[in-house]
């Protein structure tokens, strides 16, 4: 039982991180765009998010729980090609950038290679029933959706900024997941979209008063 719990704190501690990281972009996201009064991207919006995407890529697969990295799998190399645009992707370590680049393949090759992860793990776990898998599933490709938008929005444009499309996929993502975590009893998941989506909110509302979303 003692190992249990330990192992188990030690799973919510990566999950409680990531979550902390993700809680500190928006808020310097925030802070800048309030003293601006307009939305701003900083840099270190997606220094942030990448971190936080990786821890949170990490905590799913503890988790044994799909929705989880589906939704940061799907945005983690987005994450990058922001970075890229900023400028600040080659200011890293090239041996870093290359770890970065490949771990989320190493994760998934190790996990069906060593017998201890496969598809009746991720797709038939009894904490998870297949209804809530694709609702949660369901909410994490609508919330990555706001940074697919971000993203060709940011290309289009040559310049990485957060349009009006993304806080409103923000919003209406974070609802969804806010359920799956109520349903699931994640207070990981649970605590960092209540969190977001008071933030989308605001940007939204701030983003109004200045007319500098599209």
């Amino acid at each position: 039982m003692s190992e249990w719990l330990s192992y188990k704190y030690f799973v919510y501690v990566i999950g409680f991180l990531a979550q902390i990281l993700f809680s500190a972009r928006l808020l310097s996201q925030w802070f800048k765009s309030e003293k601006a009064k307009q939305v701003l991207t900083p840099e270190l919006f997606w220094k942030l998010s990448l971190v936080a995407s990786f821890l949170l890529f990490v905590y799913g697969w503890l988790r044994d729980d799909f929705a989880i990295m589906l939704g940061q799998i799907l945005t983690y190399f987005i994450y990058i090609r922001n970075m890229q645009l900023q400028g600040s992707w080659k200011k890293l370590p090239k041996i870093l950038r290359l770890f970065l680049y490949i771990f989320p393949l190493l994760i998934i090759t190790y996990s069906f290679n060593n017998n201890t992860m496969d598809v009746n793990r991720l797709f038939r776990n009894k904490d998870i029933s297949m209804g809530l898998l694709i609702w949660g599933s369901t909410a994490q490709v609508i919330f990555t959706l706001r940074f697919i938008y971000q993203w060709l929005y940011s290309e289009k444009h040559k310049k990485s900024t957060l349009p009006a499309g993304f806080w409103v996929l923000s919003l209406i993502g974070s609802l969804m997941i806010l359920s799956y975590a109520i349903l699931r009893k994640d207070p990981v998941l649970f605590i960092g979209q209540l969190f977001g989506f008071i933030i989308y909110l605001r940007n939204i509302i701030l983003g109004h008063k200045s007319k500098t979303l599209i």
